[in-house]
């Protein structure tokens, strides 16, 4: 915990919104998971986070005896979705948002792995809306992340609550087989288009203040992993993990593995626009002896 992310606290951000942080820190989820209550009155909790008794106990002290009309999710990893059930179980409320998704991966990963138990009693299609007293929540599709990731735009105040897809202390994972850097990248274009969102909330990290100009550095980042990618590749580096060793120099070793995915995310991406191919292991440029 530190002095602006206080573990269990229900701190509000707006007038709107209410955040309390899940105890689950570590080097993948920052200072923990951000469950959102939105309303006043009536409410909706977006990412309620893991399953531990603890974080229940906080978000139902901050809800307070008030009507829950939804409890919302982002997508399905682990420490996003799992304590939805204990919580439908205490509101009464449904469980509403992205579509389930359990897959089998067990590579390494620099998140949390799918929630098997996730069962929405409705899903939510890009513009689909949910709505209490004074607040309305609109979907919106963003895959990248995962294939079923959803942000979810505050209509009343110019909030999106942006999951994964869009984090305040670090880049995205995109890892495959899953995740995809197509759909990612034609994500942040789709949030770059919305103008009316004045602030993002993050599962992890802090708020967004100047959202269009984050995301377009978002964008140029993986650009610039992208050419770092294609440079390597001219010069006869084709082997993923020496592709990791060049481009993350300093990075802790723990994460060299999610560092790979990335970098795989990408040479998908490449190779389904012709510009590489796969030899095995290795990748070459198309057109360019190995």
């Amino acid at each position: 915990m530190t002095e602006d992310a206080p573990t269990g606290l229900a701190i509000a951000l707006e007038p709107l919104v209410t955040r309390v942080l899940a105890g689950n820190p570590s080097p993948y989820t920052y200072t923990g998971t951000q469950t959102y209550l939105v309303g006043t009155t009536d409410l909706a909790v977006i990412d309620p986070g893991p399953d531990e008794p603890d974080h229940l106990a906080a978000l139902l002290a901050a809800i307070d005896g008030r009507p829950v009309r939804a409890i919302l999710c982002t997508h399905t990893h682990r420490d996003h979705s799992p304590a939805a059930p204990a919580l439908k179980a205490a509101t009464g409320a449904p469980i509403i948002g992205c579509a389930p998704l359990v897959l089998d991966d067990a590579g390494p990963r620099a998140d949390a792995s799918f929630d098997a138990s996730y069962a929405p009693d409705r899903v939510l299609a890009d513009g689909q809306q949910v709505a209490g007293e004074g607040w309305t929540l609109t979907a919106v599709a963003t895959p990248g992340h995962t294939s079923n990731h959803l942000c979810f735009a505050l209509e009343e105040s110019g909030a999106l609550f942006t999951g994964d897809h869009v984090m305040g202390w670090s880049t995205t994972v995109v890892a495959p087989p899953d995740g995809n850097m197509a759909a990612y990248m034609a994500s942040l274009d789709k949030l770059m288009q919305r103008e009316r969102d004045r602030v993002y909330y993050p599962a992890h990290g802090a708020p967004i203040e100047r959202p269009q100009r984050f995301v377009r550095g978002l964008a140029g980042h993986r650009k610039q992993r992208e050419g770092q990618i294609l440079r390597l590749l001219g010069e006869g580096i084709g082997a993923v993990p020496a592709m990791v060793e060049r481009m993350y120099v300093g990075l802790d070793p723990r994460l060299h593995g999610a560092a790979s995915r990335s970098v795989l995310a990408h040479l998908e991406d490449l190779q389904t626009r012709g510009r590489v191919a796969a030899d095995g292991e290795a990748w070459r440029l198309i057109g360019v002896e190995a």
